[in-house]
C-alpha cells in the first residue's frame, strides 16, 4: 500500500476528478489524503480521504498591490504549513488538480524531493498549474490540444478528465428515444456556482416554444437559492413540468436520462456530458481571462456534439429559435449525442491511477530521509 496527496482547489471542478482519482487508488488498496481550502465542506463529505487538510492559500491579484504583497505572505504560510504536513505523512506521490489552493502544497512537495503529477482539466492550462509546471515531473492532460501546454518542457500525456464513480456507472445508458409525439427531457445547470443567466433566459425560452412542443418538455433545473421562487413562477405561468433545486446529488443519472443538456462548460461537465454521450447547449462562463470555458465548449461543438451559445448574445428568443429548431428535427439531437459519447474518456481515471503508481515508485529521496 502507498500513499498519494491529492490536491485541489475546493470547487467541483477540480475537486470532482480528484474524487475520481481518489476513489481508483482507494479501490487498487492505497491511502489516499487531500489537501484542498476551506470550500471543500460543500463536497468533501462524499470524497474518500483517509484525511482531508486545510491548507492556506490565496489567489495573488496584480491589479491590486496590497492584496498582492498579502497573497504572497498567504501563500509562504501555506507553503510552510504543507511542508508540515507532508513531511509528518509522507506520501509516495502527489498530485496536483489546479486552482491556487493546489500551489502551497505542490510546491511544498517539490521542496521535499516528493515526485508530482499535475492534472490538467481545460482546453486551456491554469494559471496555477501553469506557475506549477516547471515543479511537476508529468502533466497530465484531458485535451490533446491544450493551449500553453507546449510551454513547459516536461512530460506529458493524455489521459481524459476523471470522471467520478457515479458517472461511469451510468455511462452505458443509452441515449432516450426520442419520438415525434414523446417527453422531451432537458437537464439545465450552471456548474458547482449556479448560473442567474441561465435562470434569467431558459424558462423564457421555453416559453416561447410552440405549444405542441412545450407540453412535452420536462425540465430538471439547478438553481441558485435566490433565483427559486421567480424561476417557479416562469414555469408555472409557461405550463410546463419542472423540478427545480439548488442541488442534485443524482445529476449524473438526471443527465443520462435526458435528451438534451443546457449549461456552462466547465471541464467537469464536458467530460461527464461526453462519457454519458449527451448532447449540449453550452454558455461559457463570461469574463474569463483564458476563456477557458469557451475554449471547452469549442471542442464538443468542432466534434458536433454541443452548441456554443454566448451569454452576451443570448436571448429568450434566440434560444427559444435554437430549441424550436433542433426539437423538430430529432435527428440532429441523436447524431450530436454520438458525437458527443465519441469524445468520452471513460478510462481516463485507470490512466491517471496507472502513472500515479508508476510515479510513486521514483519516490527515492523522501523514503531515504529521517
Amino acid at each position: 500500500m502507498k500513499t498519494f496527496m491529492l490536491m485541489a482547489g475546493g470547487t467541483g471542478g477540480h475537486l470532482f476528478p480528484a474524487m475520481a482519482l481518489a476513489q481508483e487508488l482507494v479501490r487498487r488498496g492505497h491511502r489516499v489524503e487531500l489537501m484542498t481550502d476551506h470550500r471543500v465542506e460543500s463536497y468533501g463529505s462524499d470524497f474518500p480521504a483517509a484525511q482531508i487538510h486545510i491548507v492556506p492559500s490565496a489567489t495573488p491579484s496584480l491589479r491590486n498591490p496590497i492584496k498582492f504583497v498579502t497573497a504572497g505572505f498567504t501563500i509562504l504560510r501555506g507553503i510552510a504549513v504543507a511542508f508540515g504536513m507532508l513531511r509528518a505523512n509522507r506520501p509516495d506521490c502527489v498530485i496536483g488538480f489546479g486552482g491556487y489552493p493546489t500551489f502551497p502544497p505542490f510546491m511544498a512537495a517539490n521542496l521535499l524531493g516528493i515526485p508530482g503529477i499535475l492534472h490538467e482539466q481545460n482546453a486551456v492550462m491554469g494559471r496555477a498549474n501553469r506557475a506549477l509546471g516547471r515543479f511537476a515531473d508529468i502533466l497530465a492532460l484531458s485535451f490533446g490540444d491544450t493551449k500553453f501546454a507546449d510551454r513547459l518542457g516536461l512530460e506529458k500525456v493524455i489521459t481524459g478528465n476523471p470522471v467520478r464513480d457515479r458517472v461511469r456507472a451510468v455511462a452505458s445508458t443509452p441515449y432516450p428515444e426520442l419520438t415525434e409525439i414523446g417527453p422531451i427531457r432537458f437537464v439545465i445547470f450552471g456548474g458547482s456556482q449556479g448560473a442567474k443567466a441561465l435562470s434569467d433566459v431558459v424558462p423564457a425560452a421555453i416559453g416561447n416554444l410552440p405549444e405542441a412542443l412545450r407540453h412535452r418538455v420536462q425540465i430538471v433545473q439547478q438553481c441558485r437559492a435566490d433565483d427559486l421562487d421567480r424561476v417557479t413562477e416562469s414555469y408555472r405561468q409557461a405550463k410546463v413540468n419542472v423540478e427545480l433545486a439548488t442541488f442534485f446529488s443524482d445529476l449524473p443519472e438526471r443527465i443520462s436520462r435526458s435528451h438534451l443538456v443546457i449549461g456552462r462548460s466547465g471541464a467537469s461537465t464536458i467530460a461527464e456530458l461526453t462519457v454519458l454521450g449527451r448532447p449540449a447547449i453550452l454558455v461559457p462562463l463570461p469574463g474569463a481571462l483564458d476563456a477557458d470555458q469557451k475554449n471547452n465548449a469549442l471542442v464538443m461543438e468542432n466534434a458536433g456534439a454541443g452548441w456554443v451559445a454566448e451569454q452576451a448574445t443570448l436571448s429568450p428568443q434566440s434560444l427559444g429559435t435554437r430549441l424550436t429548431t433542433l426539437l423538430s428535427d430529432p435527428s440532429t439531437l441523436i447524431k450530436a449525442a454520438a458525437a458527443a459519447r465519441s469524445l468520452g474518456q471513460p478510462r481516463a481515471v485507470e490512466k491517471l491511477a496507472d502513472i500515479a503508481e508508476m510515479l510513486s515508485g521514483r519516490n527515492l529521496e523522501v523514503d531515504t530521509r529521517s
